[in-house]
């Protein structure tokens, strides 16, 4: 009985098939193209051209190894490379017809040799000196043939794994290009991390400006009118304003050491911090904690600011009364997502979530903000924690 898994393989077989078949076909348009165009490598005005046509064939082949042989390649690659990739896949291709083509040579064989046993006739005519062939020969000729069938369709996986090793090595950016970029990246992650150490202590500052301190010149100036007034009611009144100032400016100092650093990260790590900012919450906060196990610091701590800085900026514009923390682990990713049933319209180039994204960029993250007028809004950070 006929599985679906039988199927399944059958079909793959059956395009993958195609695919090489079509690949060998190409593959003597691509030696065309790199044996007429290789005089024109020799003059900077043709160079470009010849680049940009070997572009479009190697998008071809990029095209045909992903749809047929199932394996994307990059398609971030210079002209000279598509050209170089152009000159080795037309050999490989070259091959793949050339097996192609002996299959047919023994297929046409077999049928041939099948019709002379049908028919009664000796199996490949008679010898020279007009004998009869001999009756051993349709059993060489089936085994030989069983080997020859087996060695083509090795040959065909052959030209099929190194179609896509080709692809991959030649259809993307070199050694060199990644660690250009990779160094370019580092380099743009420091200055983001220098900007975000730079906003943060600015938000800090303002914080005690315009919290921390002007409660405490309200304290100074209750505490002033108290000492000089002679109303023992009064001066309770004013006591009592002065400790409520007093109690008020603790609170806003100890949300400021918050922003500075989470002492519950040290004691309780990630789970424990967040459940202490959802318990300190004015919207109601359902937290959702997966990850098992230790955590490297700094991951924690990005990790805690991005939904520190989500759930302040729901309670200050988004107007809403639904906070969702969830914070999972797939794999070497620690994923980070803080939903809320607000108006929605949050920018992500605003100061509080742009902070947030170079926060994350310098961890080497991604960063994403869903937030359509109307709501809901998804803040979403993937922080590598491996």
């Amino acid at each position: 009985m006929t599985t679906g898994a039988d199927l399944s393989t059958v079909r793959r077989v059956g395009v993958s098939t195609v695919g090489l078949l079509i690949g060998g076909a190409t593959a003597f348009v691509e030696f065309g193209y790199v044996v007429l165009t290789a005089p024109l490598l020799l003059f900077p005005a043709t160079r470009s051209r010849a680049f940009a046509g070997a572009r479009v064939l190697a998008e071809l082949e990029r095209r045909r190894i992903a749809k047929y042989l199932d394996s994307e390649a990059s398609g971030d690659y210079a002209g000279f490379r598509a050209l170089q990739y152009l000159a080795v896949r037309s050999i490989v291709g070259g091959l793949g017809a050339g097996i192609f083509l002996l299959m047919l040579f023994g297929t046409i064989g077999g049928v041939i040799m099948l019709g002379q046993v049908l028919s009664g006739l000796p199996v490949g005519g008679t010898d020279p000196v007009g004998t009869d062939s001999d009756w051993y020969d349709p059993v060489a000729v089936l085994l030989f043939g069983t080997l020859l069938a087996f060695l083509a369709v090795q040959g065909l996986v052959g030209v099929a794994s190194l179609d896509r090793h080709l692809a991959q090595h030649f259809l993307g950016p070199t050694s060199q290009e990644l660690l250009r970029r990779r160094l370019s990246f580092v380099t743009r992650s420091r200055a983001e991390v220098v900007d975000a150490v730079n906003d943060e202590r600015r938000r800090i500052e303002r914080a005690l400006h315009d919290g921390v301190q002007q409660r405490l010149v309200a304290l100074g100036m209750v505490l002033g009118r108290a000492r000089r007034s002679s109303d023992p009611d009064r001066t309770d009144e004013l006591l009592r304003q002065a400790h409520e100032e007093a109690q008020q400016a603790l609170l806003d100092l100890r949300e400021v050491a918050w922003r500075v650093y989470p002492v519950a990260l040290d004691s309780g790590g990630l789970h424990g911090a967040l459940e202490s900012l959802a318990e300190r919450s004015s919207v109601p906060v359902t937290l959702t904690f997966g990850p098992a196990g230790q955590l490297d610091t700094a991951i924690e701590t990005v990790a805690y600011f991005v939904v520190s800085e989500a759930v302040t900026n729901t309670i200050k514009h988004a107007r809403a009364d639904r906070i969702e923390v969830d914070v999972s682990r797939t794999g070497g990713v620690l994923v980070v997502s803080v939903r809320d049933n607000g108006a929605g319209g949050a920018r992500p180039a605003g100061d509080g979530l742009s902070g947030l994204a170079r926060r994350v960029s310098a961890a080497d993250g991604r960063f994403t903000v869903d937030s359509p007028p109307g709501g809901p809004t998804t803040i979403r950070a993937e922080l590598p924690c491996e």
